[in-house]
């Protein structure tokens, strides 16, 4: 930490704390994520690149897809074992499937085929919904677990067993399920949020529920969903109470309101726990997936939208603007942002428009080094210009539009007898 880094600590009071408790992630992107309608199908080069920035962030975990649903998932899952032994990738790929056993073998296959040790992320619907549409009862339930994580978990794949709709299950009946899943060689339990009911207070209550029944050997997941607009608040709060992993995707992306953001996820844990990574990287992260994956970034979008680190709010600039008055980069960076632009290979920037103020304007003259060709009253006048052009347009002043203010000025003040210095 530098000398200006050491300075705007200081000036910052935190009442949030630490998390204490450190998470590892599971990234569903390929599999989850590419469940969305609007998601476009990457090539096999393409994950392959994903999964590689995935690597480069730390992600420890990586479901790569679900090799059972079609000779071309198959095929896909394939190419990316092959791409991570030869880039020699440290996260562990996984692979999804039902709790069948014609499901779990293209696993077992990719992981004997390439000599890699594996993992399986089983599911199986546990809540009374699911088992009322789909004409099951526990026995059945947990016939399959039992007979699916045992043919896995013999085969040499680390099973993570979720029950999906876990949050709306009764405790007695997935107690009964995750343990039949225990004896039968899961060492990693999910809980999932599947449809985006959970708030963080039940968030909590479930996880250390299950820490509690399950004891400390078996690890346990969280897969959270966005539908109440609470998956990152819920991440956290699983983490708070004790969770060993969470599962998430590029952008949050997946089925209706998607997933815990991958990105968002890492900036937090970075802030809260001191977790490293490489802002440049998760920037890449995200303009890949969206040229890959399809969608777009909305313009406020926290960290990585175009608008989270500019302003064209006259009170907000004067503070900015004066920071750097200062040379003081990183308090510039760090006044009115909780993230710092230069986390991410960004930095501040301050834009004219309706809203400014002078500060404003008499930031861009002097980064555009008006200061130096103009006199006082020229530069004066060039204001006056901007603030008044910028109080009649309905959005930011573009350059062409700020630099054809000044060559008006510029060709009026050619026209007088005589310039005057103010």
């Amino acid at each position: 930490m530098n000398d200006d880094q050491d300075r705007g600590t200081k000036l910052v009071h935190d009442w949030n704390g630490t998390i204490g408790y450190r998470t590892h992630i599971n990234e569903e992107t390929l599999r989850d994520g590419l469940q969305a309608p609007s998601a476009r199908m990457p090539t096999p080069e393409q994950k392959a690149y994903l999964l590689s920035l995935m690597d480069r962030l730390g992600i420890e975990a990586a479901c790569i897809g679900f090799p059972a649903s079609s000779r071309k998932m198959a095929e896909d899952a394939d190419y990316l074992v092959r791409h991570a032994q030869r880039e020699g990738l440290k996260l562990q790929l996984a692979g999804a499937a039902r709790t069948l056993i014609a499901d779990i073998e293209p696993i077992v296959e990719l992981s004997q085929k390439h000599g890699m040790a594996m993992g399986a992320n089983l599911f199986l619907g546990s809540s009374p919904i699911r088992q009322h549409i789909e004409g099951w009862d526990l026995s059945q339930i947990l016939d399959l677990t039992r007979k699916s994580v045992g043919f896995a978990a013999e085969n040499g794949l680390a099973v993570c067993f979720a029950t999906e709709d876990t949050t709306r299950s009764r405790p007695i009946e997935l107690a009964a399920i995750y343990g039949t899943a225990v004896e039968a060689g899961a060492k990693r339990i999910c809980l999932c949020d599947t449809v985006g009911q959970s708030v963080p207070k039940g968030v909590n209550m479930i996880v250390r529920y299950f820490r509690q029944t399950l004891g400390d050997d078996v690890a346990i997941d969280w897969h959270g969903h966005n539908d109440r607009g609470l998956a990152l608040a819920n991440a956290l709060a699983a983490i708070e109470a004790g969770a060993d992993r969470v599962h998430t995707t590029a952008l949050g992306m997946g089925e209706r309101a998607g997933n815990t953001p991958t990105e968002l996820l890492l900036v937090n844990l970075r802030m809260d726990n001191g977790r490293a990574f490489d802002g440049t990287d998760l920037a890449e992260y995200g303009r890949a997936v969206v040229e890959m994956c399809g969608g777009h970034l909305p313009a406020n979008y926290p960290l990585l939208g175009a608008d989270v680190f500019r302003t064209s709010s006259g009170i907000h600039a004067a503070a900015i603007a004066k920071a750097l008055d200062c040379g003081d980069t990183h308090l510039a960076d760090i006044v009115y942002s909780s993230i710092s632009a230069s986390m991410v290979g960004r930095a501040q920037e301050i834009e004219i428009g309706p809203m400014s103020g002078r500060a404003n304007v008499r930031h861009w003259m002097r980064t555009a080094g008006l200061n130096k060709h103009f006199t006082a009253a020229e530069l004066y006048e060039i204001e006056e210009r901007i603030l008044d052009s910028a109080k009649k347009h309905h959005e930011c002043l573009g350059v062409e539009h700020l630099a054809q203010i000044v060559s008006d000025v510029e060709a009026k003040m050619a026209t007088r007898p005589e310039r005057i210095d103010a």
